[in-house]
């Protein structure tokens, strides 16, 4: 059973679950799991780590419009290395420093594995939340960031530990820190604010942009047409692909990039635009539900990043 699965099991008794946080009065809350295995690849410094899974939380917070309040997480390992310690709090603070928020403590653990959760709370605006019910046919879809870069990452991961870097140390080094900065993304809270008073769906894209246009088609009872040209693609991918059609796959499919996706009434997108910090790019409207989720017209698949089995 697979993540998206799990939750409609547990539908009945949590009738809330299935946004990016929930909310308790006017505070949002939420929380993230990360493990050596499944979500560090060999050569993610500790420093990066801490970035990381805190980040996570927090985007969780963006994706509601809400304004990051402050974070804890658990770190959990074979043993206490007291530098690896030291540069996983440094992370967690400097990703929280990052989008105003306080890294307020946590806790520690012995683990067969080095494993982490974090716990992110932050505010609502006087808009209230944002979930992922509210599209409707007509209103535009819309993005934040650039797409892909955690897969470029990976494969930068990949290209350091691989037989030809180990002849050339420097090329190798090269790739993992590109590789450990790519990796330390920025959590789109000043976005999400900007968003709040307008979007009308919205949603973290850590299962990447088509898995998440499924879950938000699902939510809301829509579809989606996606104009794949108008994806705003991380510099970083066309270092490791080759050609349009791998191209789009890693920034379509692989995920883990935390960007916001989102709806607006049409005539607000250029307004909206006009005050998110980051960027806000225009790829696609809503359509009706019977219309699908497609990409230039063709079938966009539900295909991304899922915890546990497909």
């Amino acid at each position: 059973m697979n993540e998206r699965d799990a939750l409609r099991v547990l539908a009945d008794d949590l009738p809330h679950a299935g946004d990016d946080a929930a909310v308790v009065g006017d505070t949002v809350i939420t929380t993230d799991m990360l493990h050596e295995r499944t979500d560090f690849p060999p050569g993610t410094s500790r420093y990066t780590a801490g970035w990381r899974a805190v980040g996570a939380s927090l985007s969780d917070v963006a994706a509601m419009g809400a304004a990051a309040t402050a974070a804890v997480a658990v770190y959990a390992d074979a043993d206490f290395d007291e530098a690896d310690l030291d540069r996983f709090v440094a992370g967690a603070v400097d990703v929280c420093d990052a989008v105003d928020a306080s890294y307020v403590g946590g806790d520690l653990d012995t683990h067969a594995e080095f494993t982490t959760a974090s716990t992110a709370i932050g505010t609502l605006t006087e808009s209230g939340p944002v979930t992922r019910a509210g599209a409707a046919p007509g209103d535009a879809l819309c993005v934040t960031g650039e797409w892909g870069r955690s897969a470029a990452a990976l494969r930068l991961f990949e290209r350091g530990r691989s037989d030809d870097a180990v002849s050339d140390p420097a090329a190798e080094c090269d790739d993992i820190e590109r590789a450990n900065e790519l990796f330390r993304f920025t959590p789109r809270v000043a976005d999400g604010l900007a968003l709040a008073a307008d979007a009308t769906a919205m949603m973290d894209s850590s299962d990447g942009l088509a898995r998440s246009l499924h879950q938000l088609g699902e939510a809301s009872e829509v579809g989606f047409a996606l104009d794949r040209d108008a994806v705003p693609v991380h510099p970083a991918v066309d270092a490791v692909t080759d050609g349009p059609a791998e191209r789009f796959e890693l920034a379509a499919h692989f995920g883990e990039d935390f960007e916001l996706v989102c709806t607006l009434p049409e005539p607000a997108v250029d307004r909206v635009a006009a005050r998110c910090p980051g960027s806000l790019v225009r790829v696609g409207s809503v359509v009706a539900a019977a219309d699908g989720i497609t990409a230039d017209g063709d079938p966009l698949p539900d295909r991304g990043y899922t915890h546990g089995t497909e």
